[in-house]
Protein backbone atom coordinates (compact mmCIF):
# COMPACT_ATOMS: atom_id res chain seq x y z
CA UNK A 1 0.00 0.00 0.00
CA UNK A 2 2.60 1.75 0.87
CA UNK A 3 4.44 1.53 -2.35
CA UNK A 4 1.04 2.49 -4.30
CA UNK A 5 1.26 5.92 -2.50
CA UNK A 6 4.45 7.19 -3.23
CA UNK A 7 3.60 7.58 -7.30
CA UNK A 8 0.69 9.79 -6.22
CA UNK A 9 2.71 11.89 -3.78
CA UNK A 10 4.61 12.71 -6.22
CA UNK A 11 2.57 13.90 -8.40
CA UNK A 12 0.99 15.72 -5.69
CA UNK A 13 4.53 17.20 -4.58
CA UNK A 14 5.28 18.32 -8.61
CA UNK A 15 2.25 19.83 -9.39
CA UNK A 16 2.26 21.72 -6.11
CA UNK A 17 5.77 23.24 -7.16
CA UNK A 18 4.61 23.87 -10.75
CA UNK A 19 1.68 26.25 -9.14
CA UNK A 20 3.87 27.79 -6.77
CA UNK A 21 6.30 28.40 -9.48
CA UNK A 22 3.71 30.45 -11.17
CA UNK A 23 1.49 31.78 -8.75
CA UNK A 24 3.49 35.06 -8.87
CA UNK A 25 2.48 35.94 -12.17
CA UNK A 26 -0.92 35.61 -11.60
CA UNK A 27 -3.98 38.24 -10.95
CA UNK A 28 -4.90 38.23 -7.03
CA UNK A 29 -6.86 35.62 -5.32
CA UNK A 30 -10.04 38.42 -4.38
CA UNK A 31 -10.47 39.49 -8.31
CA UNK A 32 -12.41 37.82 -10.94
CA UNK A 33 -10.07 36.72 -14.20
CA UNK A 34 -10.60 38.86 -17.54
CA UNK A 35 -9.42 39.91 -20.92
CA UNK A 36 -9.01 43.49 -21.95
CA UNK A 37 -10.86 43.99 -25.56
CA UNK A 38 -10.38 47.33 -25.76
CA UNK A 39 -10.05 50.88 -23.79
CA UNK A 40 -12.73 53.27 -24.48
CA UNK A 41 -10.90 55.86 -22.36
CA UNK A 42 -8.58 56.38 -19.96
CA UNK A 43 -11.11 55.16 -16.96
CA UNK A 44 -13.01 53.18 -19.28
CA UNK A 45 -12.83 49.36 -20.62
CA UNK A 46 -14.40 46.73 -22.80
CA UNK A 47 -13.64 43.31 -21.21
CA UNK A 48 -14.29 39.81 -21.40
CA UNK A 49 -15.22 38.09 -18.46
CA UNK A 50 -16.52 34.76 -17.66
CA UNK A 51 -18.11 34.34 -21.77
CA UNK A 52 -19.60 37.60 -21.82
CA UNK A 53 -18.59 41.06 -22.74
CA UNK A 54 -18.62 44.10 -19.91
CA UNK A 55 -18.07 47.87 -19.33
CA UNK A 56 -15.64 48.63 -17.02
CA UNK A 57 -15.96 51.65 -14.83
CA UNK A 58 -12.44 52.17 -13.24
CA UNK A 59 -13.41 53.05 -9.54
CA UNK A 60 -12.29 56.17 -7.43
CA UNK A 61 -10.59 57.58 -10.64
CA UNK A 62 -11.36 60.23 -13.66
CA UNK A 63 -9.39 61.08 -15.96
CA UNK A 64 -9.06 63.87 -18.79
CA UNK A 65 -12.35 63.86 -21.37
CA UNK A 66 -11.41 62.00 -24.95
CA UNK A 67 -14.98 60.99 -26.41
CA UNK A 68 -17.47 62.92 -24.28
CA UNK A 69 -20.65 63.99 -26.38
CA UNK A 70 -20.55 67.48 -25.67
CA UNK A 71 -17.30 68.04 -24.57
CA UNK A 72 -13.81 68.53 -25.99
CA UNK A 73 -11.06 66.65 -25.95
CA UNK A 74 -9.02 67.92 -22.90
CA UNK A 75 -5.52 68.31 -22.01
CA UNK A 76 -3.87 64.87 -20.79
CA UNK A 77 -7.21 63.13 -21.33
CA UNK A 78 -5.43 61.15 -24.78
CA UNK A 79 -2.50 60.82 -22.52
CA UNK A 80 -4.16 58.87 -20.13
CA UNK A 81 -6.43 56.64 -23.02
CA UNK A 82 -2.89 55.85 -24.49
CA UNK A 83 -1.21 55.05 -21.53
CA UNK A 84 -4.27 52.88 -20.91
CA UNK A 85 -3.83 51.13 -24.37
CA UNK A 86 -0.71 50.54 -24.22
CA UNK A 87 -0.86 48.45 -20.74
CA UNK A 88 -3.89 46.87 -20.91
CA UNK A 89 -5.41 46.10 -24.63
CA UNK A 90 -5.05 42.12 -25.05
CA UNK A 91 -3.97 41.54 -21.49
CA UNK A 92 -5.04 39.07 -19.16
CA UNK A 93 -6.20 41.22 -15.82
CA UNK A 94 -7.76 40.97 -12.50
CA UNK A 95 -11.46 43.05 -11.92
CA UNK A 96 -12.05 43.39 -8.03
CA UNK A 97 -15.64 44.31 -6.81
CA UNK A 98 -15.91 46.88 -4.31
CA UNK A 99 -19.45 46.60 -2.23
CA UNK A 100 -22.01 47.78 -5.02
CA UNK A 101 -21.27 46.25 -8.45
CA UNK A 102 -22.86 48.15 -11.02
CA UNK A 103 -23.88 52.21 -11.75
CA UNK A 104 -26.64 53.19 -13.34
CA UNK A 105 -25.54 52.83 -16.91
CA UNK A 106 -24.58 48.96 -15.87
CA UNK A 107 -21.09 48.98 -15.93
CA UNK A 108 -19.22 46.92 -13.48
CA UNK A 109 -17.39 49.38 -10.80
CA UNK A 110 -13.76 47.78 -10.59
CA UNK A 111 -10.26 47.89 -9.42
CA UNK A 112 -8.74 46.38 -12.49
CA UNK A 113 -4.93 45.02 -11.50
CA UNK A 114 -2.85 43.54 -13.82
CA UNK A 115 -0.11 41.22 -12.31
CA UNK A 116 0.48 43.04 -8.98
CA UNK A 117 0.03 46.35 -9.91
CA UNK A 118 -3.67 48.05 -9.52
CA UNK A 119 -4.44 50.33 -12.61
CA UNK A 120 -6.58 52.65 -11.15
CA UNK A 121 -3.64 54.07 -8.47
CA UNK A 122 -1.06 53.58 -11.53
CA UNK A 123 -3.38 56.55 -13.38
CA UNK A 124 -2.89 58.76 -10.26
CA UNK A 125 1.02 57.91 -9.83
CA UNK A 126 1.24 59.25 -13.56
CA UNK A 127 -0.64 62.27 -12.97
CA UNK A 128 -3.13 61.04 -15.68
CA UNK A 129 -6.24 60.75 -13.05
CA UNK A 130 -7.52 62.30 -9.87
CA UNK A 131 -9.36 60.70 -7.19
CA UNK A 132 -13.55 61.38 -8.00
CA UNK A 133 -16.63 60.02 -7.60
CA UNK A 134 -16.11 59.12 -3.86
CA UNK A 135 -19.05 57.16 -2.68
CA UNK A 136 -19.86 54.54 -0.30
CA UNK A 137 -19.54 52.17 0.16
CA UNK A 138 -17.39 51.45 -2.43
CA UNK A 139 -14.24 53.36 -0.68
CA UNK A 140 -11.94 50.26 -0.08
CA UNK A 141 -8.92 52.29 -1.10
CA UNK A 142 -9.65 55.83 -1.00
CA UNK A 143 -7.49 56.82 1.58
CA UNK A 144 -4.41 55.14 -0.37
CA UNK A 145 -5.29 56.69 -3.80
CA UNK A 146 -5.59 60.30 -1.96
CA UNK A 147 -2.16 59.97 -0.53
CA UNK A 148 -0.90 58.28 -4.33
CA UNK A 149 -2.73 61.59 -5.67
CA UNK A 150 -0.53 63.93 -3.55
CA UNK A 151 2.63 62.58 -4.34
CA UNK A 152 1.53 63.26 -7.98
CA UNK A 153 0.55 66.63 -7.01
CA UNK A 154 3.72 67.84 -5.08
CA UNK A 155 5.63 66.47 -8.30
CA UNK A 156 3.91 68.84 -10.75
CA UNK A 157 3.07 65.23 -12.95
CA UNK A 158 0.31 65.18 -15.92
CA UNK A 159 -2.62 67.32 -15.03
CA UNK A 160 -1.39 68.82 -11.78
CA UNK A 161 1.02 70.00 -14.31
CA UNK A 162 -2.14 72.83 -15.04
CA UNK A 163 -2.79 75.86 -12.69
CA UNK A 164 -6.06 75.37 -11.80
CA UNK A 165 -6.96 72.48 -14.44
CA UNK A 166 -8.19 69.91 -11.74
CA UNK A 167 -11.07 70.92 -9.68
CA UNK A 168 -13.75 69.54 -7.55
CA UNK A 169 -16.24 68.80 -10.02
CA UNK A 170 -13.91 67.74 -12.83
CA UNK A 171 -11.56 69.31 -15.02
CA UNK A 172 -11.42 73.15 -16.56
CA UNK A 173 -12.42 73.05 -20.33
CA UNK A 174 -11.01 76.09 -21.08
CA UNK A 175 -7.19 74.72 -19.83
CA UNK A 176 -4.71 74.60 -22.37
CA UNK A 177 -2.24 71.76 -22.78
CA UNK A 178 1.36 73.41 -21.00
CA UNK A 179 3.94 73.87 -23.85
CA UNK A 180 7.25 72.69 -23.61
CA UNK A 181 8.35 76.11 -22.36
CA UNK A 182 5.96 75.68 -19.37
CA UNK A 183 7.16 72.17 -18.47
CA UNK A 184 10.88 73.05 -18.31
CA UNK A 185 12.59 73.15 -14.89
CA UNK A 186 14.39 76.63 -13.58
CA UNK A 187 17.97 74.18 -14.89
CA UNK A 188 16.76 73.69 -18.19
CA UNK A 189 16.53 77.22 -19.62
CA UNK A 190 17.73 77.00 -22.90
CA UNK A 191 15.33 78.18 -25.83
CA UNK A 192 16.34 75.39 -29.11
CA UNK A 193 15.33 76.90 -32.20
CA UNK A 194 14.81 75.81 -35.90
CA UNK A 195 14.68 79.52 -38.06
CA UNK A 196 13.61 80.17 -42.02
CA UNK A 197 16.85 79.01 -43.10
CA UNK A 198 16.36 75.65 -40.95
CA UNK A 199 19.53 76.64 -38.94
CA UNK A 200 19.54 75.51 -35.20
CA UNK A 201 20.08 78.67 -32.95
CA UNK A 202 19.96 78.31 -29.21
CA UNK A 203 19.33 81.30 -26.96
CA UNK A 204 20.24 81.32 -23.52
CA UNK A 205 18.03 84.14 -20.83
CA UNK A 206 20.54 86.79 -21.12
CA UNK A 207 20.41 86.55 -25.04
CA UNK A 208 18.53 89.11 -26.71
CA UNK A 209 16.15 87.44 -29.13
CA UNK A 210 15.39 85.17 -25.51
CA UNK A 211 12.23 86.25 -24.89
CA UNK A 212 10.55 86.62 -28.76
CA UNK A 213 11.85 83.05 -29.28
CA UNK A 214 9.43 80.15 -29.36
CA UNK A 215 11.29 77.30 -28.01
CA UNK A 216 11.32 74.13 -29.90
CA UNK A 217 13.26 72.33 -27.72
CA UNK A 218 14.81 73.11 -24.48
CA UNK A 219 17.96 72.16 -22.78
CA UNK A 220 19.36 72.43 -19.60
CA UNK A 221 23.06 73.37 -20.62
CA UNK A 222 24.98 74.76 -23.27
CA UNK A 223 26.60 71.56 -23.97
CA UNK A 224 23.70 69.40 -24.68
CA UNK A 225 21.83 72.00 -26.98
CA UNK A 226 25.07 71.77 -29.04
CA UNK A 227 25.35 68.33 -28.98
CA UNK A 228 21.95 67.89 -30.51
CA UNK A 229 23.26 70.24 -33.39
CA UNK A 230 22.23 73.79 -32.22
CA UNK A 231 24.67 76.83 -32.18
CA UNK A 232 24.52 80.25 -30.06
CA UNK A 233 22.98 82.71 -30.97
CA UNK A 234 24.67 85.79 -32.26
CA UNK A 235 23.80 87.83 -29.55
Amino acid sequence: MTHKLVPYLFILLFLSACSFSTSNNEIPENTIPATVDRVVDGDTLKVTLEEREETIRLLLVDTPETKHPSKPVQPFGPEASDFAKDRLEGEKVGIEIDVSERDKYGRLLAYVWIGDQMFNEMLLEEGLARVAYIYQPNVKYVDQFQKTQRQAQEEGKGIWSIEDYVQEEGFDEEAETPTEEKFASEECQIKGNINSKGEKIYHVPEGSYYEMTKAEEMFCTKNEAEEAGFRPSSR
